[in-house]
């Protein structure tokens, strides 16, 4: 009877030394057993997102018209080669080495694969009217109708953007101009999502639109088109590209799944001129990518606020070796994601620098959860603000109360040169903790400022240093 009570007890005290936090049913072992099944779902995840090949002749835009000429308008060509390409059931529509310039979008069926060789470069212009009728997007989360993307397909399958050649969305001017006139626009829009306004009832654009004319009100808006936008679109392979000069977001597939990113070259141009935004999409790999922006590098997305509540969310997202650079975070999650996003994993990426290198961003107007985020081996070089961050107080709060729930995060083998200010700035609402983060080999040469922990419930550390010595988590 003795032995067996003495075999309680130390049980117990392998339980206790599991956990830095006292009291804490999360413990160390249970960290690492989640973790390790976590990647292994990663795997499962990898194994079944599967690049599209586009099987079918060959169309040259050159053969149906295009020039090698940066002010000849090409669009028409391009649009006449994509239309024989469909009418013959999909193919490739080449861009041969040249300077390509289209005055407007292009509009992507199913099974087309749009190659544009090393030493092509695909130009847009900057009309406005150019870019009309509107088309349905999601901008900064909110659905409504707006002026087409540069490049934009709707229910589509098995699209390929390809070749070492160079998208140039010549956007600086939209970006400069129109930025600093969105603003009446941007919240009008924002409080359709708040008040649940139909979609067909949010009219942007030149506020003209032939489909829902009850809607119109002949006003120009400001809104800015993305450079890419995939929207409800099914195999979706983008690889070896240079993409620059994004007129807003540069890649932004919207309720789409199977997509595979690999070995794009971005290159931002203004502000918001994000990377890579995945939005409410799933099984989702970025692999192998260099982006260098003034905004975000890389951002996952689920849509405002009650716009975003009833409609799908983001989840089974792989990054993986993958350089970022950013004006701001290099990778973030929001601040639109009220639909919810989980599963994420983040393995053997750089992050060259930017204000935060891992932020985690909403405010209380957004609701949703954020769950199950995976990151290791990633190495970090020197960040303004903070390494690791959470924040319920980003801009543009418009008073509701529904706090974000974020739980369940896994980070292992972080190196970083150093932080300027906090390390880790991890700060929950009263009522709404911060829960189950779990931070393992985390080195930060260089810091200058204490790592602030607020509302927040198992916080675990294990060998964790700052400026050379090991930091302890909160306690609960």
């Amino acid at each position: 009877m003795i032995r067996y009570f003495l075999s309680i007890f130390a049980f117990s005290l392998f339980l206790i030394s599991c956990s830095t936090n006292v009291g804490s049913s999360f413990t160390v072992k249970d960290a690492q057993d989640k973790e390790a099944l976590g990647w292994k779902e990663k795997d499962k995840i990898l194994s079944r997102i599967i690049a599209p090949i586009i099987e079918g002749k060959q169309y040259n835009i050159v053969d149906f018209g295009a020039k090698n000429d940066t002010t000849f308008d090409s669009r028409a060509a391009i649009l006449r080669a994509i239309e024989q390409c469909t009418n013959d059931g999909g193919g490739m529509i080449l861009f041969p080495k040249g300077n390509y310039f289209s005055d407007g979008p292009l509009h992507l069926t199913s099974n087309i694969q749009l190659h544009i060789e090393e030493g092509a470069t695909l130009f847009f212009g900057d009309n406005p009217e150019k870019y009309l009728p509107m088309v349905k997007v999601r901008w900064e989360g909110t659905v409504c109708w707006n002026y087409s993307p540069l490049i934009y397909a709707i229910d589509a399958k098995n699209i390929v953007l390809s070749g070492k050649g160079t998208i140039d969305g010549r956007g600086i001017s939209w970006s400069k101009e129109w930025r600093a006139l969105q603003k009446p626009d941007k919240n009008r829009l924002r409080q359709m999502g708040n008040d649940l306004v139909p979609e067909d009832q949010r009219i942007f654009g030149n506020g003209i639109s032939e489909q829902f004319p009850d809607y119109n009100d002949s006003t120009e808006h400001f809104l800015r088109p993305t450079l890419i936008e995939f929207y409800q679109c099914e195999n979706i392979l983008m690889e070896d590209l240079t993409l620059k000069n994004s007129p807003f977001w540069t890649v932004h597939p919207v309720f789409s799944k199977n997509i595979t990113i690999r070995r794009l070259n971005i290159k931002g141009g203004y502000l918001n001129d994000d990377g890579i935004d995945p939005d409410s999409c799933e099984d989702v790999l970025i692999d192998d990518c260099k982006i260098e922006t003034v905004d975000d590098a890389i951002s996952i997305k689920a849509g405002r606020d009650q716009d975003a509540w009833e409609r799908p969310g983001s989840k089974n997202i792989i990054v993986q070796n993958c350089l970022l650079k950013s004006g701001v975070n290099s990778f973030c999650i929001g601040s639109e994601m009220s639909g919810g996003v989980e599963n994420v994993f983040i393995e053997n990426c750089t992050i060259a620098g930017g204000t935060h290198a891992l932020n985690f961003k909403c405010n209380l107007d957004r609701g949703g959860q954020v769950q199950n985020i995976y990151f290791r081996n990633i190495e970090v070089g020197e960040i303004e603000e903070s390494l690791f961050i959470f924040r319920m107080d980003y801009h543009g709060y418009r008073g509701n109360n529904y706090p974000t729930k974020f739980n369940n995060f896994y980070v292992s083998d972080i190196t970083c040169k150093g932080v300027a200010n906090s390390p880790f700035k991890i700060i929950g609402i009263e009522g709404q903790d911060i829960e189950r983060i779990y931070l393992n080999n985390i080195t930060i040469e260089q810091a200058g400022d204490q790592s602030q922990f607020e509302h927040t419930s198992d916080i675990l550390m294990s060998n964790v240093k700052v400026n050379g010595e090991k930091i302890k988590a909160p306690a609960n």
